[in-house]
Protein backbone atom coordinates (compact mmCIF):
# COMPACT_ATOMS: atom_id res chain seq x y z
CA UNK A 1 0.00 0.00 0.00
CA UNK A 2 1.42 3.38 -0.72
CA UNK A 3 2.11 5.57 2.48
CA UNK A 4 3.17 8.83 1.03
CA UNK A 5 3.02 10.79 3.91
CA UNK A 6 1.32 14.16 4.18
CA UNK A 7 3.43 15.84 7.20
CA UNK A 8 5.59 18.94 7.27
CA UNK A 9 9.00 18.85 6.59
CA UNK A 10 9.80 20.80 9.79
CA UNK A 11 8.47 19.94 13.53
CA UNK A 12 6.85 22.18 15.58
CA UNK A 13 6.67 22.63 19.55
CA UNK A 14 3.20 22.49 21.07
CA UNK A 15 2.86 23.59 24.92
CA UNK A 16 -0.24 23.64 27.56
CA UNK A 17 0.52 26.14 30.09
CA UNK A 18 -2.54 26.49 32.75
CA UNK A 19 -5.34 25.94 30.96
CA UNK A 20 -8.77 26.54 32.25
CA UNK A 21 -12.15 26.51 31.47
CA UNK A 22 -15.62 26.47 32.65
CA UNK A 23 -18.72 26.09 30.91
CA UNK A 24 -21.62 27.87 33.55
CA UNK A 25 -21.12 26.73 36.77
CA UNK A 26 -19.45 23.61 35.85
CA UNK A 27 -15.50 23.01 35.64
CA UNK A 28 -14.41 21.36 33.08
CA UNK A 29 -10.20 22.26 32.60
CA UNK A 30 -8.39 23.18 35.29
CA UNK A 31 -4.69 23.99 35.23
CA UNK A 32 -3.94 21.51 32.53
CA UNK A 33 0.11 22.18 31.63
CA UNK A 34 2.18 19.81 29.11
CA UNK A 35 4.18 19.87 26.09
CA UNK A 36 4.02 17.83 22.92
CA UNK A 37 7.33 18.57 20.87
CA UNK A 38 7.09 15.84 18.47
CA UNK A 39 6.04 12.27 17.92
CA UNK A 40 2.22 11.09 18.95
CA UNK A 41 0.64 11.45 22.14
CA UNK A 42 -3.16 10.20 23.29
CA UNK A 43 -5.18 12.00 25.31
CA UNK A 44 -7.13 10.01 27.71
CA UNK A 45 -10.02 10.20 30.09
CA UNK A 46 -13.80 9.89 30.95
CA UNK A 47 -16.45 11.24 29.00
CA UNK A 48 -16.69 14.71 29.61
CA UNK A 49 -13.48 15.33 31.15
CA UNK A 50 -12.55 17.97 28.73
CA UNK A 51 -10.62 16.15 25.68
CA UNK A 52 -12.61 17.82 22.98
CA UNK A 53 -12.89 21.19 24.80
CA UNK A 54 -9.04 20.72 24.87
CA UNK A 55 -8.71 19.96 21.55
CA UNK A 56 -11.31 23.19 20.29
CA UNK A 57 -8.76 25.11 23.03
CA UNK A 58 -5.21 24.37 21.04
CA UNK A 59 -7.06 24.84 18.21
CA UNK A 60 -8.13 28.84 18.61
CA UNK A 61 -11.68 27.01 18.09
CA UNK A 62 -12.49 28.33 22.21
CA UNK A 63 -10.91 30.56 24.31
CA UNK A 64 -9.47 29.43 27.68
CA UNK A 65 -10.80 30.92 30.85
CA UNK A 66 -6.94 31.44 32.12
CA UNK A 67 -3.54 29.51 30.71
CA UNK A 68 -1.96 30.05 27.13
CA UNK A 69 -1.46 27.88 24.05
CA UNK A 70 1.80 28.02 22.34
CA UNK A 71 2.93 26.73 19.13
CA UNK A 72 5.72 27.64 17.33
CA UNK A 73 7.86 26.05 14.31
CA UNK A 74 11.86 27.10 13.87
CA UNK A 75 12.59 30.70 12.18
CA UNK A 76 9.67 31.93 14.39
CA UNK A 77 7.11 30.68 11.64
CA UNK A 78 3.79 30.44 13.06
CA UNK A 79 2.72 27.25 12.22
CA UNK A 80 -1.03 26.15 11.41
CA UNK A 81 -2.82 23.87 13.26
CA UNK A 82 -5.52 21.50 12.09
CA UNK A 83 -7.77 19.69 13.95
CA UNK A 84 -10.36 16.73 13.14
CA UNK A 85 -13.72 16.93 14.93
CA UNK A 86 -17.25 16.60 14.49
CA UNK A 87 -18.12 19.20 11.42
CA UNK A 88 -16.76 18.25 8.51
CA UNK A 89 -14.81 21.31 6.90
CA UNK A 90 -16.46 21.72 3.57
CA UNK A 91 -20.07 22.49 2.91
CA UNK A 92 -22.52 19.72 2.31
CA UNK A 93 -23.21 21.73 -1.25
CA UNK A 94 -19.70 20.70 -2.43
CA UNK A 95 -18.69 18.24 -4.34
CA UNK A 96 -16.06 15.58 -3.41
CA UNK A 97 -13.51 16.98 -5.97
CA UNK A 98 -14.26 20.76 -4.30
CA UNK A 99 -13.76 19.39 -1.10
CA UNK A 100 -10.57 17.94 -2.02
CA UNK A 101 -9.65 21.13 -4.09
CA UNK A 102 -10.41 22.95 -0.98
CA UNK A 103 -7.81 20.88 1.22
CA UNK A 104 -4.70 21.49 -0.60
CA UNK A 105 -5.79 25.18 -1.92
CA UNK A 106 -2.92 26.11 0.05
CA UNK A 107 -0.20 23.97 -0.72
CA UNK A 108 -1.02 24.94 -4.66
CA UNK A 109 -1.08 28.64 -3.57
CA UNK A 110 2.53 27.55 -1.83
CA UNK A 111 3.95 26.32 -5.19
CA UNK A 112 2.31 29.27 -7.67
CA UNK A 113 4.44 31.70 -5.07
CA UNK A 114 7.62 30.16 -5.90
CA UNK A 115 7.13 30.27 -9.61
CA UNK A 116 5.67 34.12 -8.90
CA UNK A 117 8.51 34.53 -6.90
CA UNK A 118 11.00 33.40 -9.15
CA UNK A 119 10.09 34.92 -12.56
CA UNK A 120 10.28 38.33 -10.50
CA UNK A 121 14.11 37.15 -9.03
CA UNK A 122 14.42 36.12 -13.07
CA UNK A 123 13.75 39.63 -14.23
CA UNK A 124 15.70 41.28 -11.65
CA UNK A 125 18.83 39.01 -10.60
CA UNK A 126 20.53 41.40 -8.70
CA UNK A 127 17.41 42.26 -6.11
CA UNK A 128 18.29 41.62 -2.98
CA UNK A 129 14.40 41.37 -2.07
CA UNK A 130 13.31 39.59 -4.61
CA UNK A 131 16.29 36.97 -3.83
CA UNK A 132 14.74 37.00 -0.66
CA UNK A 133 11.20 36.70 -1.47
CA UNK A 134 11.96 33.42 -3.69
CA UNK A 135 13.81 31.57 -0.79
CA UNK A 136 10.83 32.74 1.51
CA UNK A 137 8.13 31.26 -0.92
CA UNK A 138 10.80 28.01 -1.68
CA UNK A 139 10.50 27.31 2.06
CA UNK A 140 6.96 27.54 2.77
CA UNK A 141 6.20 25.49 -0.44
CA UNK A 142 8.94 22.88 0.70
CA UNK A 143 7.17 22.67 4.07
CA UNK A 144 3.88 21.90 3.13
CA UNK A 145 5.47 19.28 0.32
CA UNK A 146 4.08 21.34 -2.29
CA UNK A 147 5.49 19.49 -5.57
CA UNK A 148 4.09 15.85 -4.66
CA UNK A 149 0.78 16.90 -3.60
CA UNK A 150 -1.09 15.03 -6.93
CA UNK A 151 0.33 12.03 -5.89
CA UNK A 152 -0.46 12.17 -2.24
CA UNK A 153 -4.07 12.66 -2.90
CA UNK A 154 -4.06 9.94 -4.53
CA UNK A 155 -2.78 8.03 -1.34
CA UNK A 156 -4.84 9.27 0.29
CA UNK A 157 -8.00 8.99 -1.51
CA UNK A 158 -7.12 5.67 -1.52
CA UNK A 159 -5.81 4.78 1.44
CA UNK A 160 -9.20 6.24 3.68
CA UNK A 161 -11.01 3.90 1.27
CA UNK A 162 -12.43 7.19 -1.14
CA UNK A 163 -11.93 6.10 -4.61
CA UNK A 164 -15.11 4.35 -5.37
CA UNK A 165 -16.35 7.94 -4.73
CA UNK A 166 -17.83 10.12 -7.79
CA UNK A 167 -15.72 13.32 -7.90
CA UNK A 168 -18.83 15.22 -8.70
CA UNK A 169 -20.93 13.53 -5.66
CA UNK A 170 -22.46 16.54 -3.47
CA UNK A 171 -20.70 15.66 -0.34
CA UNK A 172 -23.80 16.23 1.67
CA UNK A 173 -25.61 12.86 0.27
CA UNK A 174 -22.42 10.84 1.52
CA UNK A 175 -23.08 8.46 4.56
CA UNK A 176 -21.98 9.72 7.69
CA UNK A 177 -18.57 7.27 7.73
CA UNK A 178 -17.67 8.70 4.55
CA UNK A 179 -18.04 11.91 5.49
CA UNK A 180 -16.14 11.11 8.24
CA UNK A 181 -13.30 9.65 6.53
CA UNK A 182 -13.63 12.42 3.92
CA UNK A 183 -13.34 14.74 6.47
CA UNK A 184 -9.80 12.69 7.69
CA UNK A 185 -8.60 13.21 4.23
CA UNK A 186 -9.10 16.71 4.17
CA UNK A 187 -7.22 17.41 7.26
CA UNK A 188 -4.54 15.20 6.03
CA UNK A 189 -3.93 16.57 3.02
CA UNK A 190 -3.77 20.00 3.82
CA UNK A 191 -0.81 19.82 5.49
CA UNK A 192 -1.26 21.21 9.41
CA UNK A 193 2.18 21.90 11.14
CA UNK A 194 0.36 20.54 14.74
CA UNK A 195 -2.32 18.02 13.88
CA UNK A 196 -5.37 17.18 16.34
CA UNK A 197 -7.43 14.53 16.13
CA UNK A 198 -10.77 13.79 17.98
CA UNK A 199 -11.85 10.16 17.78
CA UNK A 200 -10.02 9.85 13.98
CA UNK A 201 -10.92 6.06 13.76
CA UNK A 202 -14.48 6.04 14.23
CA UNK A 203 -15.46 5.30 10.36
CA UNK A 204 -12.20 3.14 9.50
CA UNK A 205 -12.19 -0.27 8.66
CA UNK A 206 -9.01 -2.42 9.18
CA UNK A 207 -7.47 -1.55 6.05
CA UNK A 208 -8.09 2.29 6.73
CA UNK A 209 -7.12 2.16 10.24
CA UNK A 210 -3.67 0.57 9.52
CA UNK A 211 -2.86 3.02 6.63
CA UNK A 212 -3.88 5.81 9.09
CA UNK A 213 -1.59 4.42 11.38
CA UNK A 214 1.35 3.82 9.03
CA UNK A 215 1.05 7.45 7.45
CA UNK A 216 1.36 9.02 11.68
CA UNK A 217 4.08 6.96 12.22
CA UNK A 218 6.06 9.42 9.90
CA UNK A 219 4.42 12.38 10.57
CA UNK A 220 6.78 14.65 11.65
CA UNK A 221 4.66 17.11 13.43
CA UNK A 222 3.35 16.63 17.00
CA UNK A 223 0.42 14.43 16.59
CA UNK A 224 -2.44 14.76 19.76
CA UNK A 225 -5.02 12.00 19.58
CA UNK A 226 -8.39 12.21 21.64
CA UNK A 227 -9.26 8.53 20.90
CA UNK A 228 -11.36 5.83 22.76
CA UNK A 229 -9.63 3.07 20.60
CA UNK A 230 -7.98 0.70 22.52
CA UNK A 231 -5.98 -0.93 19.89
CA UNK A 232 -5.07 2.25 17.78
CA UNK A 233 -3.24 4.08 20.99
CA UNK A 234 -2.06 0.45 21.63
CA UNK A 235 -0.50 0.97 17.85
CA UNK A 236 0.01 4.67 17.68
CA UNK A 237 0.93 6.47 20.69
CA UNK A 238 4.15 6.65 22.29
CA UNK A 239 2.73 8.94 25.34
CA UNK A 240 -0.13 9.10 27.08
CA UNK A 241 -1.63 12.13 29.22
CA UNK A 242 -4.56 11.34 31.48
CA UNK A 243 -7.25 14.03 32.32
CA UNK A 244 -8.71 12.61 34.82
CA UNK A 245 -8.07 13.46 38.30
CA UNK A 246 -4.69 13.06 39.65
CA UNK A 247 -3.76 12.46 43.41
CA UNK A 248 -2.49 16.26 44.01
CA UNK A 249 -1.93 17.93 47.32
CA UNK A 250 -5.60 19.34 48.21
CA UNK A 251 -3.57 22.60 49.08
CA UNK A 252 -2.74 22.59 44.87
CA UNK A 253 -5.59 20.97 43.36
CA UNK A 254 -8.54 22.21 46.09
CA UNK A 255 -11.33 20.33 47.98
CA UNK A 256 -13.37 18.58 45.85
CA UNK A 257 -16.42 20.75 44.87
CA UNK A 258 -19.93 20.37 43.92
CA UNK A 259 -18.99 20.92 40.59
CA UNK A 260 -17.45 17.86 38.96
CA UNK A 261 -14.33 15.81 40.43
CA UNK A 262 -11.23 18.22 39.55
CA UNK A 263 -11.39 17.15 35.80
CA UNK A 264 -7.86 18.24 34.46
CA UNK A 265 -5.96 18.86 37.83
CA UNK A 266 -2.66 17.69 37.84
CA UNK A 267 -2.63 15.28 34.42
CA UNK A 268 -1.02 12.37 34.02
CA UNK A 269 1.76 11.45 31.45
CA UNK A 270 2.83 8.05 30.84
CA UNK A 271 5.11 6.91 28.26
CA UNK A 272 4.08 3.31 26.81
CA UNK A 273 1.20 1.52 25.31
CA UNK A 274 -2.64 2.14 26.67
CA UNK A 275 -2.21 -1.49 27.60
CA UNK A 276 0.52 -0.89 30.01
CA UNK A 277 -0.88 1.96 31.52
CA UNK A 278 -4.42 0.22 32.39
CA UNK A 279 -2.60 -1.66 34.43
CA UNK A 280 -0.39 1.20 35.89
CA UNK A 281 -3.69 3.41 36.55
CA UNK A 282 -5.16 0.49 38.35
CA UNK A 283 -1.88 0.20 40.81
CA UNK A 284 -1.71 4.52 41.35
CA UNK A 285 -5.53 4.27 41.94
CA UNK A 286 -5.22 1.57 44.38
CA UNK A 287 -2.36 3.41 46.53
CA UNK A 288 -4.06 6.98 46.01
CA UNK A 289 -6.80 5.70 48.15
CA UNK A 290 -4.87 3.99 50.43
CA UNK A 291 -2.52 7.43 51.30
CA UNK A 292 -5.96 8.91 51.57
CA UNK A 293 -7.29 6.80 53.97
CA UNK A 294 -4.40 6.53 56.14
CA UNK A 295 -3.79 10.04 56.24
CA UNK A 296 -7.28 10.64 57.28
CA UNK A 297 -6.67 7.91 59.95
CA UNK A 298 -3.70 10.76 61.82
CA UNK A 299 -5.39 13.68 60.70
CA UNK A 300 -8.03 12.49 63.46
CA UNK A 301 -5.83 11.45 65.80
CA UNK A 302 -3.54 14.44 66.01
CA UNK A 303 -6.33 16.78 66.21
CA UNK A 304 -7.89 14.92 69.02
CA UNK A 305 -4.44 15.32 70.58
CA UNK A 306 -4.50 18.57 70.33
CA UNK A 307 -7.81 18.66 71.56
CA UNK A 308 -7.49 16.34 74.58
CA UNK A 309 -4.21 16.72 75.80
CA UNK A 310 -4.64 18.69 78.53
CA UNK A 311 -2.41 17.17 81.07
CA UNK A 312 0.27 14.20 81.22
CA UNK A 313 -0.95 11.28 83.73
CA UNK A 314 -4.72 11.39 85.22
CA UNK A 315 -6.28 14.48 85.86
CA UNK A 316 -7.06 13.95 89.63
CA UNK A 317 -3.13 13.27 90.20
CA UNK A 318 -1.93 15.10 92.89
CA UNK A 319 2.12 15.02 94.30
CA UNK A 320 2.23 13.08 97.50
CA UNK A 321 4.00 16.37 99.63
CA UNK A 322 1.49 18.66 99.85
CA UNK A 323 3.50 21.65 100.45
CA UNK A 324 2.94 24.56 97.99
CA UNK A 325 6.60 24.02 96.84
CA UNK A 326 6.39 20.59 95.89
CA UNK A 327 2.60 21.37 94.46
CA UNK A 328 4.12 24.41 92.63
CA UNK A 329 7.22 22.73 91.18
CA UNK A 330 4.99 19.31 89.91
CA UNK A 331 2.13 21.71 88.40
CA UNK A 332 5.06 23.35 86.40
CA UNK A 333 6.71 20.44 85.35
CA UNK A 334 3.37 19.12 84.07
CA UNK A 335 2.94 22.27 82.19
CA UNK A 336 6.03 21.66 80.40
CA UNK A 337 5.35 18.33 79.17
CA UNK A 338 1.15 19.75 78.20
CA UNK A 339 2.72 22.37 76.26
CA UNK A 340 5.55 20.21 74.66
CA UNK A 341 3.23 17.57 73.53
CA UNK A 342 0.88 19.59 72.31
CA UNK A 343 2.97 21.80 70.15
CA UNK A 344 4.87 18.55 69.28
CA UNK A 345 1.13 17.35 67.60
CA UNK A 346 -0.20 21.01 66.73
CA UNK A 347 3.22 21.24 64.35
CA UNK A 348 2.57 17.93 63.08
CA UNK A 349 -0.90 18.71 62.69
CA UNK A 350 -0.54 21.43 60.53
CA UNK A 351 2.05 20.46 58.47
CA UNK A 352 -0.07 17.21 57.48
CA UNK A 353 -2.89 19.38 56.60
CA UNK A 354 -0.91 21.78 54.32
CA UNK A 355 0.21 18.55 52.20
CA UNK A 356 -2.46 16.43 52.69
CA UNK A 357 -3.51 14.77 49.56
CA UNK A 358 -7.05 15.32 47.75
CA UNK A 359 -9.71 12.90 48.58
CA UNK A 360 -10.23 10.20 45.33
CA UNK A 361 -13.42 11.58 43.12
CA UNK A 362 -15.94 9.10 43.32
CA UNK A 363 -16.00 7.14 40.16
CA UNK A 364 -18.78 6.73 38.17
CA UNK A 365 -19.17 2.62 37.76
CA UNK A 366 -21.34 1.16 35.12
CA UNK A 367 -23.91 -1.35 37.09
CA UNK A 368 -24.34 -3.42 33.72
CA UNK A 369 -26.67 -4.41 31.30
CA UNK A 370 -29.61 -5.75 33.41
CA UNK A 371 -29.30 -3.27 36.07
CA UNK A 372 -32.92 -2.25 35.54
CA UNK A 373 -33.78 -6.10 35.10
CA UNK A 374 -33.20 -8.80 32.46
CA UNK A 375 -35.36 -9.23 29.43
CA UNK A 376 -37.92 -12.53 29.37
CA UNK A 377 -37.16 -14.46 26.58
CA UNK A 378 -35.20 -17.16 27.15
CA UNK A 379 -32.14 -18.97 26.25
CA UNK A 380 -32.90 -21.76 24.22
CA UNK A 381 -36.35 -20.70 22.67
CA UNK A 382 -37.10 -20.87 18.97
CA UNK A 383 -35.42 -18.12 16.50
CA UNK A 384 -36.85 -14.77 17.57
CA UNK A 385 -35.35 -13.05 14.32
CA UNK A 386 -34.92 -14.38 10.82
CA UNK A 387 -33.89 -12.34 7.86
CA UNK A 388 -34.36 -13.93 4.41
CA UNK A 389 -32.18 -12.80 1.53
CA UNK A 390 -33.06 -9.37 2.85
CA UNK A 391 -31.19 -6.78 1.46
CA UNK A 392 -31.64 -3.03 0.50
CA UNK A 393 -30.40 -1.62 -2.90
CA UNK A 394 -27.11 -0.31 -2.80
CA UNK A 395 -26.35 -0.69 0.87
CA UNK A 396 -26.92 -4.36 2.06
CA UNK A 397 -26.69 -7.21 -0.46
CA UNK A 398 -28.81 -10.14 0.31
CA UNK A 399 -28.52 -11.67 3.70
CA UNK A 400 -30.06 -14.17 5.50
CA UNK A 401 -29.77 -14.45 9.05
CA UNK A 402 -31.21 -16.54 11.74
CA UNK A 403 -31.06 -15.44 15.33
CA UNK A 404 -31.33 -17.50 18.24
CA UNK A 405 -32.51 -16.63 21.79
CA UNK A 406 -29.73 -15.92 23.87
CA UNK A 407 -27.27 -15.89 20.88
CA UNK A 408 -24.57 -13.24 20.39
CA UNK A 409 -23.41 -12.00 17.25
CA UNK A 410 -20.87 -9.74 15.93
CA UNK A 411 -21.45 -8.40 12.36
CA UNK A 412 -18.51 -7.36 10.89
CA UNK A 413 -17.32 -6.17 6.72
CA UNK A 414 -15.80 -2.86 5.57
CA UNK A 415 -17.03 0.40 5.17
CA UNK A 416 -19.80 0.30 3.09
CA UNK A 417 -20.55 -3.56 3.89
CA UNK A 418 -24.02 -2.42 5.26
CA UNK A 419 -23.63 -2.83 9.18
CA UNK A 420 -25.55 -0.22 10.09
CA UNK A 421 -28.17 -0.88 7.55
CA UNK A 422 -28.82 -4.58 8.70
CA UNK A 423 -28.97 -3.32 12.10
CA UNK A 424 -31.85 -1.12 11.38
CA UNK A 425 -33.16 -4.22 9.11
CA UNK A 426 -33.65 -6.22 12.62
CA UNK A 427 -34.49 -3.05 14.62
CA UNK A 428 -37.64 -2.76 11.76
CA UNK A 429 -35.99 0.67 11.33
CA UNK A 430 -35.66 0.30 7.69
CA UNK A 431 -37.29 -2.32 5.55
CA UNK A 432 -35.65 -4.43 3.12
CA UNK A 433 -36.67 -3.50 -0.81
CA UNK A 434 -36.15 -7.09 -1.15
CA UNK A 435 -36.63 -10.20 0.86
CA UNK A 436 -38.00 -10.58 4.44
CA UNK A 437 -37.69 -10.06 7.95
CA UNK A 438 -39.59 -11.85 10.77
CA UNK A 439 -40.01 -11.88 14.63
CA UNK A 440 -41.67 -14.16 16.81
CA UNK A 441 -44.75 -11.51 18.79
CA UNK A 442 -44.27 -9.23 21.01
CA UNK A 443 -40.17 -9.29 20.92
CA UNK A 444 -39.37 -6.26 22.34
CA UNK A 445 -35.97 -5.12 20.39
CA UNK A 446 -33.37 -2.31 21.20
CA UNK A 447 -30.82 -0.53 18.95
CA UNK A 448 -28.31 1.64 20.12
CA UNK A 449 -27.18 3.58 17.16
CA UNK A 450 -24.36 5.84 16.39
CA UNK A 451 -26.13 8.90 15.88
CA UNK A 452 -27.69 9.57 19.11
CA UNK A 453 -31.05 10.48 18.51
CA UNK A 454 -33.37 11.85 21.91
CA UNK A 455 -36.86 12.97 20.54
CA UNK A 456 -38.08 16.04 22.32
CA UNK A 457 -42.20 15.41 21.97
CA UNK A 458 -42.36 18.33 25.00
CA UNK A 459 -40.94 20.69 22.80
CA UNK A 460 -38.46 22.24 25.83
CA UNK A 461 -35.37 23.35 23.33
CA UNK A 462 -32.01 23.59 23.98
CA UNK A 463 -32.05 23.66 27.99
CA UNK A 464 -33.96 20.38 27.76
CA UNK A 465 -31.81 18.49 30.51
CA UNK A 466 -30.34 15.05 30.43
CA UNK A 467 -32.80 13.85 33.18
CA UNK A 468 -35.76 15.50 31.11
CA UNK A 469 -34.43 13.41 27.92
CA UNK A 470 -34.62 9.97 30.03
CA UNK A 471 -38.03 10.57 31.10
CA UNK A 472 -39.43 11.71 28.14
CA UNK A 473 -37.88 8.35 26.30
CA UNK A 474 -38.71 6.12 29.35
CA UNK A 475 -42.16 7.35 30.79
CA UNK A 476 -43.32 5.93 33.92
CA UNK A 477 -40.56 3.59 33.77
CA UNK A 478 -38.60 6.22 35.38
CA UNK A 479 -40.08 6.54 38.66
CA UNK A 480 -39.46 2.60 39.33
CA UNK A 481 -35.81 2.72 37.28
CA UNK A 482 -34.52 6.30 38.03
CA UNK A 483 -31.43 7.40 35.62
CA UNK A 484 -28.31 7.14 38.18
CA UNK A 485 -29.69 3.34 38.36
CA UNK A 486 -27.28 2.11 35.20
CA UNK A 487 -24.07 4.35 36.37
CA UNK A 488 -23.85 5.95 33.24
CA UNK A 489 -24.78 9.39 33.58
CA UNK A 490 -23.00 11.24 36.90
CA UNK A 491 -25.59 12.53 39.12
CA UNK A 492 -24.35 16.24 38.74
CA UNK A 493 -24.84 16.08 34.61
CA UNK A 494 -28.40 14.96 34.89
CA UNK A 495 -29.66 18.47 35.26
CA UNK A 496 -27.07 19.35 32.48
CA UNK A 497 -28.97 20.40 29.14
CA UNK A 498 -28.20 17.46 26.90
CA UNK A 499 -26.72 20.03 24.28
CA UNK A 500 -24.00 20.78 26.15
CA UNK A 501 -23.00 17.54 27.24
CA UNK A 502 -20.03 15.58 25.57
CA UNK A 503 -20.89 12.76 22.53
CA UNK A 504 -19.70 10.14 24.83
CA UNK A 505 -21.99 11.16 27.62
CA UNK A 506 -25.27 11.28 25.44
CA UNK A 507 -24.24 7.97 24.32
CA UNK A 508 -24.12 6.93 27.69
CA UNK A 509 -27.31 8.29 28.13
CA UNK A 510 -28.96 6.84 24.80
CA UNK A 511 -27.65 3.47 26.59
CA UNK A 512 -29.23 3.80 29.96
CA UNK A 513 -32.81 4.75 28.00
CA UNK A 514 -32.14 1.30 26.16
CA UNK A 515 -31.80 -0.57 28.97
CA UNK A 516 -34.47 0.70 30.79
CA UNK A 517 -36.77 -1.48 29.11
CA UNK A 518 -34.25 -4.53 28.77
CA UNK A 519 -34.73 -5.59 25.36
CA UNK A 520 -35.00 -9.67 24.15
CA UNK A 521 -32.79 -8.24 20.92
CA UNK A 522 -30.03 -6.08 21.54
CA UNK A 523 -28.49 -4.02 18.93
CA UNK A 524 -25.16 -2.57 18.89
CA UNK A 525 -24.29 0.04 16.21
CA UNK A 526 -20.05 0.54 17.15
CA UNK A 527 -21.03 0.21 20.58
CA UNK A 528 -17.11 1.28 21.66
CA UNK A 529 -17.44 4.52 19.43
CA UNK A 530 -17.21 7.37 22.07
CA UNK A 531 -17.45 5.26 25.26
CA UNK A 532 -14.67 5.82 27.65
CA UNK A 533 -12.22 3.25 27.57
CA UNK A 534 -12.71 1.58 30.86
CA UNK A 535 -16.24 1.54 30.16
CA UNK A 536 -15.72 0.28 26.70
CA UNK A 537 -13.77 -2.70 28.09
CA UNK A 538 -16.13 -3.19 31.07
CA UNK A 539 -19.37 -3.07 28.30
CA UNK A 540 -17.81 -5.69 26.66
CA UNK A 541 -17.20 -7.84 29.23
CA UNK A 542 -20.84 -8.06 30.27
CA UNK A 543 -21.93 -8.89 26.84
CA UNK A 544 -21.38 -12.56 27.06
CA UNK A 545 -23.80 -12.71 29.94
CA UNK A 546 -26.42 -10.56 29.27
CA UNK A 547 -29.78 -13.03 29.20
CA UNK A 548 -31.00 -11.50 25.62
CA UNK A 549 -29.85 -11.44 22.20
CA UNK A 550 -27.13 -9.14 21.73
CA UNK A 551 -26.18 -8.33 17.95
CA UNK A 552 -22.91 -5.91 17.77
CA UNK A 553 -21.53 -4.38 14.75
CA UNK A 554 -18.10 -2.96 15.09
CA UNK A 555 -14.47 -2.21 13.62
CA UNK A 556 -13.42 -2.22 16.97
CA UNK A 557 -9.86 -4.57 16.89
CA UNK A 558 -9.70 -4.95 20.68
CA UNK A 559 -13.70 -6.21 20.75
CA UNK A 560 -12.83 -8.61 18.15
CA UNK A 561 -10.40 -10.04 19.13
CA UNK A 562 -11.80 -10.90 22.09
CA UNK A 563 -14.68 -11.92 21.07
CA UNK A 564 -15.87 -15.49 21.64
CA UNK A 565 -19.59 -15.38 19.97
CA UNK A 566 -20.65 -16.35 17.00
CA UNK A 567 -19.58 -13.49 13.67
CA UNK A 568 -21.09 -12.78 10.70
CA UNK A 569 -18.95 -10.91 7.69
CA UNK A 570 -20.36 -8.96 5.22
CA UNK A 571 -19.47 -7.95 1.88
CA UNK A 572 -20.05 -4.62 -0.05
CA UNK A 573 -23.06 -4.98 -2.44
CA UNK A 574 -21.94 -4.06 -6.27
CA UNK A 575 -24.01 -0.95 -6.75
CA UNK A 576 -23.53 0.91 -3.09
CA UNK A 577 -23.19 4.21 -4.87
Amino acid sequence: MTTSSPSPQTTAHLRVDGVSKSFAARRVLTDVSFTVAGGRTGLIGENGSGKTTLLRIIAGLLSPDGGTVTAVLPGEVRPRIGLLHQEPPFPASATVAEALGSAVAPVRAAAHAVSTAGLALAGAPEDRAAATAYAAALEAAERVGAWDIDARIAAVVAGLGLSALAPQRPTGELSGGERSRLSLAWLLLSTPDVLLLDEPTNHLDDDTASYLTTLLEDWRGPVLIASHDRAFLDDVVTTLIDLDPAPLPQAVAGPLVADGDGTGIGVVRFTGTYTDYVHARLDARERWERRYRDEQAELKRLRATVSDSHLVGHEDWKPRSEGRASVKFYSDRNAKAVSRRVDDATSRLVSLEGRQIRRPPEELRFQGLTAAGAPATPEGAPPVLTTTEAAVHGRLAATSLVLGAGEKWLVTGPNGSGKSTLLRLLARDLPPTSGTVSTVPALRIGLLAQDVDLPDPHDRGPGRTALQAYDDAVGPVGEQIPLRTFGLVHPRDEDRPVAVLSVGQQRRLALAILLAGPPDVLLLDEPTNHFSLLLATKFEALIPGYPGTVVVASHDRWLRRTWRGRRLQLTAPEAVR
